[in-house]
């Protein structure tokens, strides 16, 4: 059995209210108009449907936040997985405005200067 991770964001039992608390909608509607948009497929596309951009955020500043390995993202934040959250990283810096966003957050949480921000950029 996989044991839940450690920190102050894990104590929560409740995912949507941990999540909100991770990324409020006064900080996401500052990141939002950063993130390039996604045009939309001409063909239906096979699969898992895409997660959107607001909760691969939240899974990507709660790894950053908490310490926590991309593997031990937990599932009930409803953030997707650790690598579904780690290649959208890597996606946002190909498109140059991860840097955008790191500032954005660092600006409106003053608890973010404390955060290793360059494990976003190791894969998990």
């Amino acid at each position: 059995m996989r044991t839940e991770n450690r920190g102050k964001l894990a104590a929560k039992t409740d995912g949507s209210r941990a999540a909100m608390e991770i990324l409020p909608d006064e900080l996401w509607r500052v990141v939002s108009p950063l993130l390039p948009s996604r045009k939309s497929a001409r063909r239906p596309r096979l699969g898992r449907p895409r997660l959107d951009d607001r909760r691969a955020l939240t899974g990507v500043l709660y790894i950053l936040k908490t310490g926590t390995s991309w593997h031990h993202l937990p599932l009930r934040l409803g953030c997707g997985s650790g690598r579904t959250c780690w290649r959208r990283v890597k996606d946002w810096r190909r498109a140059g405005v991860w840097e955008a966003i790191e500032a954005a957050v660092r600006a409106h949480d003053a608890a973010a200067d404390g955060v290793d921000w360059s494990r976003a950029g190791r894969a998990p």
